[in-house]
């Protein structure tokens, strides 16, 4: 494991913590001395996601990741609440005992994690999920969000 302020490749675990099927893990860098934590989970299968134009692509965690940090930038949301969702997700991906998931469906999955999180990012994600044509749209989710 590098070292995320100088780049040395020793370091040693200074405590451990797993829940579900991510770990945590505070590593001193022994160069540096500086502390930062890692977060590991386990690799599932292959699960292709079956996009709008009828491709497929293997699902990428990474890339479902930065949209999530993207919708929830700025916002007071700890990085463990998103692995968390994020785990969840794979979790149910690899519950469905499918090797090919909708993109629609990956997509609401998503969302429904957000919503649980922080409302903002929802309708952020929603947004570009969902592709909001004009305002009306953000307003008929902020509507159905409020009586929900």
């Amino acid at each position: 494991m590098k070292c995320i302020f100088c780049d040395h490749t020793e370091t040693k675990v200074i405590d451990s913590r797993e829940s579900e099927d991510l770990t945590r893990r505070r590593r001193e860098c022994l160069k540096c001395e500086k502390r930062f934590t890692t977060y590991e989970h386990a690799e599932s299968p292959n699960v292709y996601v079956i996009k709008k134009n009828g491709n497929k692509e293997i699902f990428n965690r990474n890339k479902l990741k930065i949209s999530f940090m993207k919708a929830c930038e700025k916002r007071p949301i700890e990085e463990i609440k998103i692995e968390n969702a994020l785990n969840k997700i794979e979790a149910k991906l690899r519950s469905l005992n499918k090797n090919e998931i909708n993109s629609k469906a990956l997509g609401e999955e998503a969302m429904k994690h957000l919503k649980g999180i922080d409302k903002v990012a929802y309708i952020r994600y929603a947004s570009v999920y969902r592709e909001f044509a004009d305002l009306e749209d953000f307003k008929e989710e902020i509507k159905k969000l409020i009586k929900g």
